[in-house]
């Protein structure tokens, strides 16, 4: 039987890339002694509070239909928070509510981005960027994120790639994989070419709450002469600890809005009120477990460096925020994805540099989201892992 263009589109976006994830989870299923470090949820379950009250909006009955544009306790609350922090005025009408920042990000997507046109993002980038944008039938255009930069994107890489097919431009801030953070000067630069040639700004803001001491998170929906073509998505997912869930939402325009309205409400017409219910306490009492959160990532991340620097030749990039820290094992003499399935054998599974693109293929990906106990135990073994790849070299060159 025929499928159609996009099944064809996003046909080499799936599994291979987690193939060190998944082959890590066949081998613990038969018992073997693996430090899983590839994929990031929080190392917390989800408040009592927020459990308590899906509950209770469950035995009240709110189980019915909703609609697609939000429930209107959740849209209220979704609107203050952002007037608070962004400091402009948001009103209901600027937002729209949908099943978690993966389902935002694909609606606003197809909102802006259709077959012919580019969207530039940067590189590296998370996994499922590439099948978003690809599904609403525009190219990638990838930005590299250098090392030199701090991986932030830079207002002068993104000009090289403009062209008269260019339609948008996504942002990560906190981006995943590399936990950089655009500054304010960043973002301005990026806002002034968008200015220039008439591009929309989507911006993927769901590791907020997950910021380092040191750091400062900016929004380009703070920017009123962004306020026209700026759209934010993000959720409680990380912030809350609440994965499962699948509360998420995007912020923008009201035109913007109101012309997305009538796509949201053909994927889903309308989402939980259960769950708009527990998500409207999560925003207006804020977040009890995402500060504690960063404070052990940031933790986590700062052995994981210090360990390296001192006991072996790799180096690592220190993120600013959200769940994962990069290792460059180019001084192995491996690119990530050997180095990956090398290390796998050695008891820990990481995600190679390259699930998420070009930039990162001497580079691995790690999870700060695991137990202290555990992550100790995963760094010993890189570190010795690390030092017995150097001897073998050293023996290879001698031999």
């Amino acid at each position: 039987m025929r499928t159609t263009d996009v099944t064809k589109r996003l046909a080499d976006l799936g599994g291979a890339k987690w193939g060190v994830h998944l082959k890590a989870r066949e081998l613990i299923k038969t018992g073997a002694d693996i430090v899983e470090m590839t994929i990031g949820e929080p190392d917390v379950p989800v408040p009592d509070t927020l459990i308590e009250a899906t509950v209770s909006s469950l035995r009240a009955a709110r189980t019915g239909y909703s609609n697609g544009h939000g429930e209107p306790g959740l849209l209220t609350a979704i609107a203050e928070r952002y007037t608070a922090n962004r400091g402009r005025v948001f009103e209901p009408e600027n937002v729209l509510c949908f099943p978690g920042t993966q389902t935002a990000l694909f609606a606003v997507m197809a909102g802006v981005a259709q077959t012919g046109d580019e969207v530039l993002v940067g590189d590296p980038m998370y996994a499922t960027y590439e099948g978003v944008i690809r599904a609403s039938g525009a190219d990638v255009v990838p930005v590299p994120l250098r090392p030199e930069c701090g991986f932030r994107m830079q207002a002068q890489d993104i000009a090289q790639r403009i062209t008269s097919r260019s339609r948008a431009i996504l942002l990560t801030t906190s981006n995943n994989p590399t936990g950089a953070i655009l500054t304010e000067a960043d973002i301005a630069e990026i806002g002034q070419l968008a200015i220039k040639h008439d591009l929309w700004i989507i911006s993927d803001e769901v590791y907020e709450e997950l910021v380092y001491e040191g750091a400062r998170f900016v929004s380009p929906l703070a920017m009123s002469n962004l306020a026209d073509r700026v759209i934010a998505v993000s959720s409680i997912l990380k912030s809350h600890a609440a994965p499962g869930f699948r509360s998420g939402w995007c912020v923008g325009p009201v035109s913007f809005c109101e012309a997305l309205l009538p796509f949201s409400e053909t994927m889903l017409f309308g989402n939980q009120p259960f769950i708009a219910d527990m998500t409207e306490l999560a925003i207006r009492s804020g977040s009890e477990v995402a500060p504690e959160m960063a404070e052990r990532f940031a933790s986590r991340a700062t052995l994981l460096a210090e360990r390296l620097r001192a006991e072996t030749k790799l180096t690592v990039h220190r993120p600013e925020a959200g769940m994962f820290a990069l290792i460059n094992v180019s001084a192995t003499g491996f690119n990530g994805e050997a180095y990956a399935w090398d290390l796998l054998q050695a008891g820990v599974a990481v995600m190679p540099g390259s699930a998420f693109g070009d930039g990162l293929n001497d580079w691995v990906r790690v999870a700060l989201t695991i137990s202290d106990a555990k992550f100790s135990t995963a760094v010993s073994r890189i570190v010795d892992h690390a030092n017995l790849l150097t001897c073998e070299r050293i023996r290879a060159r001698h031999a």
